[in-house]
């Protein structure tokens, strides 16, 4: 299928040789492979350099088959509850929607195969240039959700992923072993719909510090619960995350558009887990495909990072002190109960903060209403 059957015009003939152009690339970089840790327990240096020269890597086969679907069970659960429109506190069925009663809507709207961001006046410091657009069909929806924040309030089996051993031991050994969350959210292109991100590096408020360095903004953990392509993935520009704050809208246009040269697609199976420093210039395309392409963010920071950081949060420009952080580190402690329950076989990772401080929790319904709208206390850097 081409990109104009795809439902782009103007630019299809370039969109169909720049992802032909761009997985060649891609598959060429030594960025991907199994997790892999050395004698030392640390991760395997060879990832670690990789990682940092192209900004991204991907560790293959992670998640397992059965945890794979009970993450597309729980999410298709979680999309059949989603309210009818902005502002509706019911479902299609007229139930309460997911998130009904919580202080902030944890969802993000968008038109079908429309840039929500790029352009916009809320969106220009972050997202200055608008994204390629896709031609919704005549019967599309008017909006669609393409984000739900803070998704581990609402499926066991995204908390559980959370707590993988190997997710966190990566997360210790890239920010140190007592690293903090940032935040976490469902990134959802369904078929025909999914909205495009216009070009953007994550990192809001550490550009101009004296002890910037090309890992201070942390990273995403990216979940694949279906395969990424070079039609529906994301697509990230290699080593972009050590050049410091770029001039997108320059970059766009010296180029004369958004299919940058040299960007490579994120190519993963369902469970491949992709590491992606959140300096590294990124954007994805309108998925004007028939395939879902689903992906669950998890970040991590540097405890350093944060700790003294303002940052705007949903609650607007706050200052990140121990409390904070440690009441938004609760999260860690309650998913690695919630998967040592599910996985007893497994070894659970042990997150030194809690070892040290004696910690202990429980995963039962006292701890779901405990972490109900725990997004409102992430860490935004």
């Amino acid at each position: 299928m081409t990109a104009v059957d795809r439902g782009f015009d103007a630019e299809a003939k370039a969109m169909d040789a720049y992802f032909r152009e761009g997985e060649a690339r891609a598959r060429a970089l030594d960025n991907r492979g199994p997790v892999r840790f050395a004698a030392t327990g640390k991760l395997a240096p060879e990832i670690i350099d990789a990682y940092e020269e192209h900004g991204f890597y991907i560790f293959e086969d992670v998640v397992g088959e059965d945890e794979l679907g009970e993450l597309r069970t729980e999410l298709h659960a979680m999309l059949e509850r989603l309210p009818t429109g902005r502002g509706s506190e019911v479902d299609r069925q007229g139930r309460p929607a997911l998130g009904h009663g919580l202080p902030l809507s944890p969802f993000q709207w968008a038109k079908p195969l429309g840039d929500p961001l790029g352009g916009t006046d809320p969106g220009k410091s972050r997202y200055p240039v608008k994204m390629i657009e896709g031609k919704p069909s005549a019967d599309a929806t008017d909006e669609i959700v393409y984000i739900v924040m803070g998704p581990l309030q609402f499926s066991d089996a995204a908390l559980r992923v959370y707590a993988h051993p190997a997710l966190l031991g990566i997360a210790a050994a890239i920010n140190g072993e007592d690293f903090t969350p940032f935040s976490e959210g469902y990134i959802i292109k369904k078929p025909g719909e999914g909205a495009p991100f216009a070009w953007h590096q994550d990192g809001m408020t550490h550009w101009n510090r004296p002890d910037w360095d090309p890992l201070i903004h942390g990273f995403n953990f990216m979940v694949q619960l279906y395969p990424s392509t070079a039609a529906n993935g994301v697509w990230f520009l290699p080593g972009t995350h050590r050049l410091g704050k770029l001039d997108i809208k320059a970059m766009v246009e010296e180029n004369g558009g958004n299919l940058l040269p040299g960007a490579v697609p994120l190519i993963c199976n369902a469970g491949d887990v992709a590491l992606s420093n959140r300096q590294v210039l990124h954007s994805s395309f309108a998925n004007t495909t028939g395939d879902w392409r689903v992906t669950l963010n998890l970040g991590c920071h540097r405890r350093s990072s944060v700790l003294g950081a303002s940052g705007r949060s949903f609650n607007g420009l706050e200052t990140y002190d121990e409390e904070r952080i440690r009441k938004r580190a609760e999260m860690i402690g309650y998913a690695i109960e919630a998967r040592r329950q599910r996985f007893p076989e497994e070894t659970p990772f042990a997150y030194r903060p809690h070892a040290e401080a004696g910690d202990r929790f429980d995963w039962d319904e006292a701890a779901r209403a405990e972490i109900r709208a725990y997004y409102l206390r992430d860490l935004m850097i």
